[in-house]
């Protein structure tokens, strides 16, 4: 039962680890993004646990450097993973991880990080995150949660040798809990923009499957100087999403806003993905897509702006969702 009440606590608090009392098709992970002041440097911090279905168990840290297109995976026992009750805190091994700091001691990344200012997706009644009254349907494939839409970095990390500086940098903080990735999906996040320092996106658009059936979903926040607009398909919004070479273009219409994206695609590296609960799949993240970003606001142009260190995925049959 105290299972139960950890789970119904953590499903109001998005950044919280929902996986009390689960052995077995399951997986839990954050994503931590930290970028230099000067944009030179970008890594993804990722840990996380998994559980296959045969119950097998074992905890993880993926490092993603997005500047050398390269990627770790450093395995954990899984008693090694130790969540927090009732607020979001992570230890594993001698790593910590937080929405306040984060310190690492991994074999080629050592040191520790404090985010300033952070801004969580803020919860309103019967939506306690970004996935809205989707949070509460038991038998989602994939949960998603935004920990910090936007704060700044203070601190470094010796990686491989080399000592990153991320002193004024900045960071995003998300997560994802579950059994799988979706089987299609486009993703893409920055909040670094030319035009404004106070600017963060995150979009997203997958195949979700729906009883015995599925639907395409989508999910996405634009933060400008404090202000979110939401952008969702359980707030009634539409979307359109063109993909052609190297190109993503989409574009959603929510009342009186319409936010419009321009992606183009850059080289990235393989990271480790959960199918079933199992870290056995593999889709392909890029730390230095180029964003051209509009917002437009009651028939008036908000935004505009451009973003060279930009996150973006693109997995499975994309196709699919266009």
């Amino acid at each position: 039962m105290s299972h139960f009440f950890n789970r119904l606590h953590a499903t109001w608090h998005p950044d919280q680890y929902h996986g009390w009392g689960k052995t077995r098709n399951y997986f839990e992970g954050w994503y931590f993004k930290l970028v230099t002041a000067d944009q030179k440097q970008a890594l993804a911090i990722i840990p996380g646990i998994s559980m296959d279905a045969e119950g097998n168990q074992h905890a993880f840290i993926q490092v993603m450097d997005g500047t050398a297109n390269q990627a770790k995976y450093y395995q954990f026992h899984a008693d090694e993973f130790q969540p927090a009750l009732r607020h979001f805190a992570l230890k594993l091994g001698d790593n910590a991880f937080s929405a306040q700091e984060m310190t690492l001691h991994l074999p080629e990344t050592k040191g520790q990080i404090q985010f300033i200012n952070t801004q969580p997706w803020p919860k309103m009644l019967g939506a306690p995150g970004i996935m809205g009254w989707f949070s509460f349907v038991p038998f989602m494939e994939c949960f998603h949660g935004i920990v910090s839409m936007h704060h700044t970095l203070q601190g470094s990390l010796e990686h491989n040798g080399v000592v990153y500086d991320f002193q004024g940098g900045k960071g995003y903080i998300e997560k994802d809990w579950g059994q799988s990735f979706p089987k299609a999906y486009v993703w893409m996040q920055s909040n670094h923009f030319d035009s404004n320092e106070q600017a963060s996106l995150i979009a997203s658009v997958a195949h979700i499957p729906w009883l015995n059936s599925h639907f395409i979903g989508f999910i996405s926040g634009f933060w400008l100087e404090g202000r979110l607009f939401r952008f969702a398909t359980y707030t009634g919004a539409t979307k359109h999403l063109s993909i052609a070479d190297n190109q993503v273009t989409l574009i959603f219409t929510g009342p009186g806003q319409t936010l419009q994206i321009h992606a183009q695609q850059a080289e990235g590296t393989a990271l480790i993905s959960p199918l079933s609960g199992a870290m056995t799949g593999k889709i392909n993240e890029s730390l230095q897509a180029h964003l051209h970003v509009e917002l437009i606001h009651k028939g008036k142009r908000i935004f505009e702006g451009r973003s060279s260190t930009s996150g973006l995925e693109l997995a499975g049959e994309v196709s699919s969702l266009t």
